[in-house]
């Protein structure tokens, strides 16, 4: 069962102006299922360079690989063949019309490099996400902006600490939220055998895959914490330098993002090392062996893992409008923290997530640390399981996390 994506009408829209969009995310979002949804004519070839015979003619002979399959095409991971790129290039160059490559891939650094130095101003690079909570429920949210206006317009299922937990330990694949597949183990165990096999193996020969697993794991056990490599490697008995590198992957292969810390000349005891989150809970849960939602609810990860849920859902409101939110959190050496900053119109806005449903403005009394800046502070808000939009004040929103 497809289910709505509300990047479809703006990925229609680049296509009718870029002969080539190049979309990237992580493993199994539903990158290649979308273009395949948007492509009404249904006259596009669609190749994965996940077939090995595919991937050794586009790297090795890339002309001749174009010019056996038809244009308009869709070639799926496309970073296991870059010397395609130039191939393109000279494509587009040649007349080539709007919508005649679609690429998808699941390494963000290595893709976005590639497109930025060959094909710089003949691509629209998109990052997509997994599902969001808005698509799920068959709404459309615009991206989150804290102002009173936009925040009333927000639609969402009305749902307390239970569903939402349950919406965490359930994850946001479209695989399983479709039921396609309903046995989450067997699912996540696929899934991340497939990763390591393929990306991981690639990247790394000879590695080690359960101690990668295990690394993995001890990821997960330390999501929404500030990053402690030392402590990492220490858990399963590499050196310092082979955790960086394999962060490194997971970073740059989607699995996880870094939450950097928010710096400014006027900020001078602040932390620098970033937080650690991953693309989707349904994989903390599987990886930290959750046995229920129910479970999860009083673990001591409940806090940590709702932080990375809303944080997800707002990344996801903005990449759902083809754009990246500009985000930080903040924390100084006297252990004062906000979970996340938003900068856009040139204002920065606080946000805390609480696991509470019962509101109470001493959660936001940190946002003051941001008086003072050389950036004005704008409107912030408090993220929590309150049952309907609220406000402690004019520029201090309560917002539930359904509504994101």
């Amino acid at each position: 069962m497809y289910i709505k994506r509300n990047l479809e009408q703006n990925l229609m829209n680049l296509a009718k102006e870029y002969a080539c969009i190049l979309l990237i995310g992580p493993r199994q979002v539903g990158k290649t299922t979308i273009l395949e949804h948007i492509d009404k004519e249904k006259k596009r070839e669609y190749v994965t360079l996940d077939d090995l015979s595919e991937r050794e003619l586009a790297k090795n002979d890339p002309k001749m690989f174009l010019s056996l399959h038809n244009i308009p095409i869709c070639i799926d991971e496309v970073q296991y063949a870059p010397e395609l790129f130039s191939y393109i290039k000279i494509a587009i160059d040649s007349g080539a019309k709007p919508g005649s490559f679609y690429l998808t891939g699941s390494q963000s650094f290595k893709l976005m490099q590639l497109a930025k130095e060959t094909l710089a101003g003949r691509v629209a690079i998109i990052n997509m996400s997994s599902l969001s909570q808005s698509e799920i429920y068959k709404h459309y949210n615009s991206k989150l902006e804290l102002n009173l206006d936009s925040l009333k317009k927000r639609k969402g299922k009305m749902s307390d600490i239970k569903q939402i937990y349950n919406r965490i330990f359930d994850g946001s694949l479209p695989a399983l939220v479709s039921q396609k597949y309903t046995n989450k183990k067997i699912y996540y165990n696929s899934y991340i055998t497939t990763f390591i096999e393929r990306d991981i193996s690639e990247e790394i020969n000879g590695v080690d895959k359960y101690l990668f697993s295990d690394f993995i794991r001890a990821c997960a056990c330390r999501i929404s914490q500030v990053l402690n490599i030392h402590s990492i490697a220490n858990d399963i008995g590499v050196s310092d330098d082979t955790a960086k590198r394999w962060l490194h992957i997971l970073e740059k292969s989607n699995v996880i993002y870094l939450l950097h810390p928010y710096s400014n000349n006027l900020l001078k005891r602040t932390i620098k090392a970033p937080k650690l989150y991953f693309f989707d809970t349904g994989i903390v849960i599987h990886l930290t062996k959750q046995s229920s939602p129910e479970v999860l609810l009083n673990d001591s990860i409940n806090g940590a893992i709702l932080e990375n849920y809303v944080i997800n859902e707002i990344i996801k409101t903005y990449r759902n409008e083809c754009d990246e939110p500009l985000i930080y959190y903040y924390r100084d050496t006297n252990g004062n923290e906000i979970d996340l900053c938003i900068i856009y119109d040139n204002q920065i806005h606080p946000i805390e997530i609480k696991k509470t449903s019962n509101p109470d403005k001493k959660m936001i009394k940190s946002f003051h640390l941001l008086d003072n800046l050389n950036i004005k502070r704008g409107a912030g808000a408090l993220i929590c399981f309150t049952d309907k939009l609220s406000a402690f004040d004019e520029n201090n929103f309560i917002i539930p996390v359904y509504l994101i």
